[in-house]
């Protein structure tokens, strides 16, 4: 299984989830509860990364952040000289994060998996192979078999369950993300601090599938009259009327003893409202997983799925939300993966414009802005659109008639003063730019009309 979804899932039922630490409790359903962070929510449900990923709006916002941040590449890139940065491709990290970051995974697998670890349990590991300070290869670490602890000395000090022994690995084997946190050693999750949305959510869904499963009938009670049915009478009665529950017993018709009614339990989704709720589900979710819902296919009331306003939040939350996310993976790939020497030369960053990859106008737009002010020349922008270069497209240029910023004042280049004194000349006919001869021959020719004196006088 490709993508996020495998390296998550995989980790549900990994080998290593079979061992258990020093102390852990021996019952298994005990021990699953405290390894996947589950807990029994107030609408009674269990609420953990398994049954989270089985509601479609938590399942919608993590796949879509995760897919996006892995299919936006991760690059190594140095300051140059000039202020300006220069692409290290030669760089080893360039190789670690943007061509193989581990044997079995591409790069977009291992972002997406990272990604949704920490959306789902707010931390995502990964055990650093190195060869001398150089790292060679990031492999995922099941976040609910790994515990952080600091040593006597305040080291931090990551316990993992590997195989059911504890192995003790030092902070600098460990590539550690974290979610939001309050300056501790891990990240917190959304799924536990949210598990009361979450368990309600999951309640509501069930309750639509219980409704459906009966073929939308009702329960209720059976009035038997004067009639005192015995116990064994009550069981045959519930049995026949377990006989017409279902959607294909839908429309049957049940016998019933003389002076037995029936009278059912009137509680229709519309009075308690259950259409609302998980519409006000959907919503709730994305603000624990930080997507904004109209980006994962719900409308609020009166929105629409497209026009300028969709654009504008799909830019806002680009800013808010996706641009610190990227920023927190981006130090903690220059922290935990770099010398403090190399800190100073190297770093890594997002194609933050993949983003907008798609949008042809917004990239046209800002081509057009970035060549006639002199931020990009024409073989930079057709680098980006994988167009080949072309002989002279390594200049820049700015909006004077496009003229080379190296030419500026020069006589390979007029001013608009210029240009325009040559363009009014060419449309009066004058030949050389002689002014002068134009302007006495005008004088010549309206001399001796309309009574005037003659040239001679």
């Amino acid at each position: 299984m490709a993508g996020w979804v495998g390296s998550v899932l995989s980790w549900f039922g990994s080998s290593g989830a079979s061992g258990k630490l020093s102390g852990a409790p021996e019952d298994e359903p005990t021990r699953k509860a405290i390894a996947f962070g589950s807990a029994i929510d107030s609408a009674g449900q269990v609420v953990n990364q398994r049954t989270t990923l089985g509601l479609a709006a938590a399942w919608a916002c993590i796949s879509l952040k995760s897919e996006l941040v892995g299919s936006m590449g991760c690059g190594a890139y140095s300051k140059s000289a000039r202020g300006g940065r220069e692409a290290r491709e030669d760089h080893w990290l360039y190789d670690l994060l943007h061509e193989e970051p581990n044997a079995d995974q591409t790069p977009a697998e291992f972002w997406a998996g990272q990604v949704a670890a920490m959306d789902l349990w707010g931390n995502a590991y990964a055990e650093k192979e190195t060869l001398g300070d150089r790292v060679t290869a990031l492999t995922p670490l099941p976040p609910h078999l790994m515990q952080v602890t600091r040593n006597a000395n305040g080291e931090r000090i990551y316990v993992f369950a590997d195989r059911g022994k504890a192995e003790r690995l030092p902070a600098d084997k460990i590539f550690h993300l974290r979610g939001i946190t309050l300056g501790g050693d891990v990240g917190l999750s959304a799924i536990e601090y949210g598990r009361r949305t979450l368990g309600g959510a999951m309640a509501a869904n069930k309750a639509a599938a219980d409704t459906f499963r009966a073929g939308m009938q009702a329960a209720g009670f059976m009035e038997t009259g004067s009639t005192n049915l015995k116990p064994e009478q009550r069981a045959d009665l519930q049995e026949i009327f377990d006989r017409f529950v279902g959607e294909a017993m839908r429309g049957r018709i049940v016998p019933l003893e003389k002076d037995f009614k029936w009278h059912p339990l009137k509680m229709n989704p519309a009075e308690v409202q259950l259409l609302e709720s998980r519409g006000w589900d959907v919503e709730e979710i994305c603000r624990w997983f930080g997507m904004l819902p109209i980006l994962i296919g719900h409308a609020a009331k009166g929105q629409t799925m497209w026009g300028s306003g969709i654009e504008q939040l799909l830019l806002g939350w680009q800013t808010l939300r996706l641009n610190p996310l990227l920023r927190r993976i981006e130090q903690a790939a220059k922290k935990q993966l770099l010398t403090r020497a190399e800190r100073k030369l190297i770093y890594p960053e997002f194609n933050r414009e993949a983003v907008m990859a798609t949008d042809s106008a917004g990239r046209a737009a800002l081509y057009s802005a970035f060549g006639q002010n002199g931020v990009m020349d024409r073989n930079e922008m057709r680098s980006r659109e994988n167009l080949d270069h072309r002989p002279g497209g390594e200049y820049l240029t700015v909006q004077s008639n496009l003229v080379r910023l190296d030419q500026m004042g020069m006589d390979g280049a007029a001013s608009s003063e210029q240009q325009l004194r040559s363009a009014l000349l060419g449309m009066l006919g004058v030949q050389g730019g002689d002014i002068e001869a134009l302007i006495a021959a005008k004088v010549q020719s309206m001399m001796g009309h309309n009574a005037g004196p003659r040239l001679e006088e």
